[in-house]
């Protein structure tokens, strides 16, 4: 078994904890066991060079991706077989979102560094809905070369039941992410993935959550979900 954690948000994620710095999430989550982690902050790649720089230096696996917000306000996990292929998606993905301010007061801080550590602040929120509806999502990701799935659907806010009431039989996913528990109403056999959503380094799992899959890479993740 792999121990991964495939949801994380860093410093970017105005919800996240000023101190879940690239480096230091991919460092704790190196103590913590695990083999290999997503960095998927709210609508957003911008920080997956730092963590990947420091993921090679620590010897983790790293898997760069984005958690996006859908029109419908539905969560979904985005995960990018390169480093170069999570900057074009997100460069795309930059499109797709409104141009709202962020209010550092009222939403928290979105900050960005870079592998050499300069540190900068990105400018527009990043936890607002995009205009890709999640009939649309995963399409766009393959895009290039990704893959797309709900996030936490065992989850009320922003999951797939508790928008939709149902799973759409036309939604071309072929794996959903739960938090805890099955919550009933998904096709039958779809793989599930596990993540923390982590958005502070004490977040971060211990183990992280035991998955089948053969290599602790984005290979492994499309292997263990049958693409």
């Amino acid at each position: 078994m792999i121990r991964a954690d495939l949801h994380i948000h860093s410093c970017l994620s105005p919800c996240g904890d000023d101190g879940m710095t690239p480096a230091d999430l991919v460092g704790l989550s190196l103590l913590n066991g695990l083999d290999v982690i997503a960095l998927t902050d709210h609508n957003s790649c911008k920080n997956c060079p730092a963590a990947f720089a420091a993921a090679q230096e620590y010897g983790i696996g790293f898997v760069p991706g984005a958690e996006v917000t859908t029109s419908e306000d539905i969560h979904c996990v985005c995960l990018l077989p390169t480093l170069e292929a999570a900057m074009a998606f997100d460069a795309a993905l930059e499109q797709h979102l409104p141009p709202i301010p962020n209010r550092r007061e009222i939403f928290g801080n979105q900050i960005l560094i870079s592998p050499d550590g300069t540190c900068g602040e990105y400018p527009n929120l990043l936890i607002s809905a995009t205009d890709l509806s999640i009939m649309d999502l995963p399409d766009f990701a393959a895009q290039f070369g990704g893959i797309c799935y709900p996030a936490h659907v065992d989850r009320e806010a922003n999951g797939l039941f508790s928008i939709l009431g149902t799973w759409p039989e036309d939604l071309h996913v072929k794996a959903a992410e739960i938090r805890f528990c099955d919550p009933g109403g998904l096709p039958a056999g779809i793989p599930l993935l596990q993540g923390s959503d982590a958005h502070r380094l004490e977040d971060l799992p211990d183990d992280g959550f035991p998955t089948a899959l053969p290599t602790p890479d984005f290979a492994g993740i499309l292997q263990y979900i049958g693409m």
